[in-house]
């Protein structure tokens, strides 16, 4: 019997939607920028990446042929030390892809003690 419960617990447990852990994590991050402390971690944040994630943008866009300029939305954890973590890119497209590797090796602001782990949300979108 506890066999069969592990079991029933375990197919229980599997998301209806396989994009939903990745919806609620945007959704956390919305949250968080929108919480008392958000406005203030995100001027910190786009003070120190803002002209880094240019530059790594146009760097993926060109390393793509023809380059792939869709709109995608990036989404990672912050640790309290603002080494990111789980990073995540929906529509996974080559140019979404080379910017979660580029995220990877960045250190970011330290972010507000909550929440743990800190979420973060961006939209890449080239507008004409």
């Amino acid at each position: 019997m506890p066999v069969v419960l592990a079991f029933a617990l375990w197919l229980g447990a599997a998301p209806a939607n396989p994009n939903g852990d990745f919806d609620a994590r945007v959704h956390q991050a919305k949250m968080a920028e929108a919480a008392t402390t958000g406005p203030a971690y995100q001027k910190a944040l786009w003070d120190r990446i803002g002209n880094p994630t240019t530059d790594a943008y146009k760097g993926c866009l060109a390393g793509d042929r023809p380059p792939d300029k869709s709109p995608f939305t990036l989404v990672l954890d912050l640790d309290a030390q603002g080494k990111p973590q789980r990073i995540a890119v929906r529509p996974a497209t080559r140019v979404a892809t080379c910017m979660a590797g580029r995220f990877a090796g960045w250190t970011f602001p330290v972010p507000p003690a909550s929440p743990v782990p800190y979420p973060l949300e961006i939209d890449f979108s080239v507008t004409p």
